[in-house]
C-alpha cells in the first residue's frame, strides 16, 4: 500500500493515508487508471486527493444577475 500524511477531519489531526487503488492503472472509476481514493488508517474517513474538481454548472434557468 501507498501511504501519505493528510489532515484527517474526522479525527482532527494529521494522520496516515493509505490508497485503495495502489498499482497504477488498477482504478476503474479514472480514465488513466491513476486512483484518487485515499482513506485514514485510524479512523476510514475517505479523501479524494490529487486532483481539481469542475466547477458546477449552473441550474436551468438560473440567471447569472445578482440584483
Amino acid at each position: 500500500m501507498v501511504e501519505t500524511i493528510q489532515y484527517c477531519p474526522d479525527c482532527g489531526w494529521d494522520q496516515p493515508f493509505e490508497q485503495h487503488h495502489a498499482v497504477a492503472g488498477t482504478c476503474p472509476d479514472t480514465a488513466d487508471g491513476c486512483c484518487g481514493e485515499w482513506s485514514c488508517t485510524e479512523c476510514g474517513a475517505a479523501l479524494l486527493i490529487g486532483f481539481m474538481s469542475r466547477p458546477a454548472a449552473p441550474a436551468r434557468g438560473a440567471s447569472r444577475r445578482v440584483a
